[in-house]
């Protein structure tokens, strides 16, 4: 079963940079989740899905994944885009971009 490590993005729920400094070993599904005949839940008989592991860095990701025979994927985080640091920055007079209706 292959891992991936990856850094988390930030959900659109947060509004700070909780959980997105770790890096993160899941595993990839095995099988497809299928929906349950009598409830409708989705479910899967893969158990590694629910698994989880955080690390600090992603050379101990790595280093865990090749101890423990793991293969994997290393997806490297997208770089944050800058904004305005508050809303009155939208009308400054020396913005770059003039503001238009």
């Amino acid at each position: 079963m292959r891992a991936r490590i990856y850094k988390p993005a930030k959900t659109a729920m947060q509004s700070g940079r909780a959980r997105t400094k770790m890096w993160v070993l899941e595993y990839e599904p095995e099988t497809p989740r299928a929906p349950d005949p009598l409830m409708g839940w989705t479910s899967s008989t893969d158990m590694r899905q629910q698994i989880e592991l955080e690390f600090d860095t992603k050379e101990e990701a790595i280093a865990y994944a090749e101890k423990n025979g793991i293969p994997y994927s290393v997806f490297e985080a997208q770089p944050a885009v800058a904004r305005p640091k508050a809303y009155s920055d939208n009308f400054r007079f020396d913005r770059k971009i003039p503001w238009t209706h």
